[in-house]
C-alpha cells in the first residue's frame, strides 16, 4: 500500500475537470441550445469573474510559492501553506477556478456549465480534494488538523 505522506493520490488533473466540462456544454449547446441570457449585464460580470477567479489564482500561487511548495496536485507538499487566501480556504485556487467557470459560462450563454456543476463539484472533491487531504494530514498532521478545524474547504 501506497504512502500517502509521500504524494497524494489524485486521480485527475483539476484543470482538465473544469475543461472537459466546459467542452461539453459548449459542444452540447451547438447542438442543442440551452440559453441563457441574463441581458447585457452578464458580458461584464463575466469578465468580472474571470479577472477575479485569475486574481485569487495569482494570490494563491504567490503563497504557494512565497512557502517553497508545490502548486501540482500529483507532488508532495514540502510545506503548510496557510497563509495568503489560505487563510480563508483550503482550496482558494479551487474557487478560483469556479469563479472562471461560471464566468465562462456567462460568456457561452449556455446553462449546460450548469448541468455539469453537479459533476465538477463531485469530481473535485472526491478525485482531488480529498486525496489531497489524506497527503496533507499524513504529512503535516496536528498541524493539518488543527488548520481544518479553523478554515473551511471552499469559503
Amino acid at each position: 500500500m501506497r504512502d500517502p505522506a509521500l504524494r497524494p493520490a489524485t486521480i485527475l488533473p483539476p484543470p482538465l475537470i473544469y475543461a472537459v466540462a466546459l467542452t461539453g456544454a459548449w459542444w452540447l449547446d451547438s447542438r442543442w441550445r440551452l440559453f441563457l441570457d441574463l441581458g447585457p449585464v452578464s458580458h461584464y460580470l463575466a469578465w468580472t469573474l474571470i479577472a477575479l477567479g485569475l486574481l485569487g489564482f495569482a494570490w494563491a500561487l504567490s503563497a504557494i510559492w512565497g512557502n517553497r511548495t508545490t502548486v501540482n496536485p500529483y507532488k508532495p507538499a514540502s510545506h503548510l501553506v496557510t497563509s495568503g487566501p489560505f487563510r480563508y480556504s483550503r482550496n482558494p485556487i479551487y474557487v478560483s477556478d469556479w469563479l472562471i467557470y461560471v464566468g465562462v459560462m456567462l460568456l457561452l450563454q449556455t446553462a449546460w456549465p450548469l448541468l455539469f456543476a453537479p459533476l465538477v463539484w463531485g469530481l473535485m472533491r472526491y478525485a482531488v480534494i480529498a486525496h489531497e487531504e489524506v497527503h496533507l494530514g499524513a504529512k503535516f498532521g496536528a498541524e493539518y488538523h488543527a488548520y481544518q478545524a479553523r478554515v473551511r474547504r471552499w469559503v
